[in-house]
């Protein structure tokens, strides 16, 4: 999955993405809305990890899920 499609698919991975990262409220995927930069700062937020960190768990939940 690229960018595009995580923006463009929001609506269908939001399930996944929020199984996935179970501290992001609903408020915070609203906000997100398939924008990954915004992911990213979510995740760092929620989680305490570092952007490295962040970008690095979207990487490989963008390649675990076949879209």
């Amino acid at each position: 999955m690229n960018r595009d499609i995580m923006e463009g698919n929001w609506k269908q991975i939001e399930g996944d993405v929020k199984a996935r990262w179970g501290k992001l409220t609903d408020d915070q995927l609203d906000v997100i809305s398939g924008n990954r930069e915004k992911l990213v700062g979510q995740i760092q937020e929620s989680y305490g990890v570092g952007r490295d960190e962040a970008e690095k768990q979207i990487r490989e939940f963008e390649t675990s899920t076949d879209r």
